[in-house]
């Protein structure tokens, strides 16, 4: 286990490589997975195999990674549209499909599927759902194009 790490009844799976600096909770590491340093992730996040956290990434409750995803550097994930101190709250589910991609700083609004093979670019923020293989930028995300089969089976190796 990481020297300056926290790791609390996380379902680890094999050949997961955590780096230090991580906060982990009641989540589930899909094997084959890496998660760098300062990467937080909450309590019933399920990531999938073969996944890529890069550094500095926040994800709450509600949110799924599948397999073979890649997420940059900075990107933070959020659960709820309405936000407060009190009160109730609503958990919307969020789910990244297998084989996507999401670039540095993005930010992904809660509620939100991003399908297969989808690529999100840096700094973009996604509002609504981004359909299988679309490649979406800007704030709000917008398609402007489509990866293509060659892309895909690099992907899949």
């Amino acid at each position: 286990m990481p020297k300056y790490a926290v790791i609390e009844g996380v379902k680890i799976d094999k050949n997961v490589k955590i780096y230090d600096q991580v906060n982990l909770y009641k989540c589930e590491i899909g094997e084959g997975t890496k998660i760098d340093a300062f990467v937080y992730i909450e309590e019933g996040v399920k990531i999938g195999r073969n996944v890529k956290i890069r550094p500095f990434t926040f994800i709450p409750t509600g949110v799924v990674i599948e397999d073979d995803v890649f997420i940059g550097p900075n990107v933070t994930f959020t659960n709820d549209k309405r936000p407060k101190v009190r009160g109730d709250w609503e958990l919307l589910q969020t789910i990244v499909k297998r084989g996507a991609a999401i670039g540095a700083g993005a930010v992904i609004l809660p509620g939100v599927t991003i399908g297969e093979f989808a690529l999100v670019g840096a700094g973009a923020v996604v509002t609504k759902d981004v359909p299988p293989k679309a490649i979406v930028v800007g704030n709000p995300a917008r398609v402007i194009g489509y990866r293509t089969d060659e892309e895909i089976a690099q992907i899949l190796g």
